[in-house]
């Protein structure tokens, strides 16, 4: 004889729902990070990340507007489908394609560093991992609410955002320190994605939770990745 549904509330319930939820979203998370490594590797193989170079080449300073420009198309359409509370199916097709947009606007710039030094990729992914570690740690362990940095991440984001669009329209360089800054900034999204993700993201999008914090992470990867490149 079982006595479980005796003492199972609903705030017994309701934790369950939220630790299958965080197990859900982390394999989805694993998955997508597999899926971003192996599809980056099979375009610069297959010299897709070549050709994006001469395309951006020939297309002067304007073409990385273009590529930022359809990212965030594809970004907004993406999310869209992983947050659709209906069909896991349709959750899981909106992270592919995010991770599919991710590795095709990363290839140009991971070329880019093999030639300038191959061990620069592996230095700046474990830097990134190490740093994601930290971060996952801290939020699980403090069980702290994150959630008030929503407004501030939201106004730094605009605000380098416009700095990206200024500098590739002016014809100028950010530098280093805006590199390092990203990777700040970053770090903020990651700790506010994990919060929301233990304390607050509907527990039947996994997909699209998933997909918020990878997209996180591939942005600070892009930007130790830059910051390594500068430094050789």
């Amino acid at each position: 004889m079982s006595f479980k549904p005796l003492f199972e509330g609903p705030q017994s319930a309701r934790q369950t729902d939220r630790a299958t939820f965080i197990r859900q979203t982390y394999i989805h998370l694993a998955v997508s990070v597999l899926g971003f490594i192996l599809l980056s590797a099979v375009f610069m193989n297959q010299g897709v990340g070549e050709m994006m170079l001469a395309k951006l080449a020939a297309g002067g300073r304007y073409g990385w507007l273009v590529i930022l420009g359809a990212f965030m198309l594809v970004s907004m359409l993406a999310t869209r489908l992983a947050d659709n509370v209906a069909s896991d199916n349709t959750q899981q097709i909106g992270l592919g394609i995010y991770v599919l947009a991710e590795a095709l606007i990363f290839a140009p710039l991971l070329t880019m560093a093999r030639y300038i030094n191959p061990d620069i990729i592996p230095s700046a992914a474990i830097t990134t991992l190490l740093l994601v570690c930290g971060l996952t740690f801290t939020a699980f362990t403090t069980r702290k609410d994150f959630s008030f940095m929503r407004s501030f991440l939201t106004m730094a984001s605009f605000i380098a955002l416009g700095a990206i669009v200024a500098s590739v329209i002016l014809g100028f360089s950010l530098g280093i320190w805006f590199s390092a800054a990203m990777v700040l900034l970053c770090a903020g999204f990651i700790l506010y994605d994990t919060s929301n993700i233990i304390h607050h993201y509907p527990t039947n999008r996994p997909a699209g939770a998933a997909l918020h914090l990878f997209a996180s992470i591939a942005t600070m990867f892009w930007y130790v990745l830059r910051l390594f490149m500068s430094r050789n």
